[in-house]
């Protein structure tokens, strides 16, 4: 069991997300990060779609509640457990009644908290994400709050301490400026109703990520991008990564949260390898978008399949040589 002590902003329940729903209007909801949830999980010893905690703002704090192992992913954070500072990208392991205090987050948007077993609240519709919009999954289909507990699923494994390589190092973008991100994008249905200067100015424009931004849609903010001709569209299905132009020109990203359909025009999509970088983009920072080949993304999704690989393959070795001893 895990008790919620101190919470800053929508912190919630979320695994890989639930994807065989569209059909019924329902999205996919998950882990913004689906990367640090994945390594979080791996590096645990667990089924790599078990649920954990996505943390956008800190402080966080919790206790918990028997022996457990867990890890920290994601964003870099400033955090301890019993007083002793723990680094991110890390797995140790916690007594009863230990407190963990996340206190800052120093670069990145959102940490991943996974517990060994994984959190154990109920399966909705195939998943155990919260889905705010639908006020399901998760826990009570809501944010955390202090004094909620969280049941975890039991387990005997015992494991050592382990650091473990931050996919943002592994995964970098070799032409990416300190105050941006770059993401990889595939050009969308309605593109070529843009004029060549607007598809330009499109791919040249650095993107600010304006404060309306949420697990529903990254808001951005730069000069408009309208089409040749105001363009009317019967809502159609869309998925995240999917990057809107509404008539005032200013973009949006459809983020995992997205309801499964919409009548703005499209321009471009993210692509799913770097969808992960979309949602560790800060509040404020700024996004580029560079236009990318299918073929091109299908690669990109190969190098991102490569790093967790490695990753199974180096903590299988890391178990094997410890019970060796």
């Amino acid at each position: 069991m895990i008790e919620i002590l101190s919470v800053t902003g929508p912190a919630s329940v979320q695994d890989l997300g639930r994807f065989d729903q569209y059909r019924f209007g329902v999205g996919t909801s998950g882990a913004m990060d689906d990367v640090a949830l994945r390594v979080g999980n791996i590096v645990l010893g667990n089924d790599e779609n078990a649920a954990g905690i996505e943390i956008p703002m800190t402080p966080f704090k919790l206790r918990f509640g028997r022996d457990m192992a867990f890890a920290l992913t994601g964003a870099g954070v400033e955090a301890e457990i019993a007083g002793r500072a723990i680094p991110p990208w890390w797995r140790l392991h916690a007594r009863a009644g230990d407190i963990l205090n996340i206190k800052a987050m120093s670069c990145g948007a959102r940490s991943y908290l996974t517990v060994s077993g994984g959190i154990d609240v109920p399966v909705v519709l195939g998943s155990r994400s919260t889905q705010f919009r639908g006020e399901f999954g998760g826990l009570h289909g809501r944010p955390l709050l202090p004094g909620d507990s969280l049941p975890c699923t039991a387990s005997t494994t015992t494991i050592g301490e382990l650091g473990i390589e931050p996919a943002d190092i592994t995964l970098a973008r070799s032409n990416a400026a300190a105050d941006e991100t770059i993401v990889r994008v595939v050009i969308a249905g309605e593109y070529d109703a843009f004029d060549a200067a607007t598809q330009e100015l499109f791919w040249s424009s650095s993107w600010k990520i304006t404060p309306q931004s949420n697990r529903y849609g990254y808001r951005l903010q730069g000069p408009a991008v309208k089409p040749k001709a105001p363009i009317e569209k019967r809502s159609h299905g869309i998925v995240p990564g999917v990057i809107q132009i509404p008539p005032n020109g200013q973009p949006i990203i459809q983020m995992r949260d997205a309801q499964t359909s919409g009548g703005y025009p499209k321009i471009a999509t993210v692509i799913r390898a770097d969808l992960w970088r979309v949602g560790q983009a800060r509040l404020g920072g700024r996004l580029r978008f560079e236009q990318t080949a299918y073929a091109d993304a299908l690669a990109a999704e190969d190098g991102m399949s490569a790093y967790l690989d490695r990753l199974r393959t180096n903590v299988r070795l890391v178990e094997e040589i410890r019970t060796c001893r």
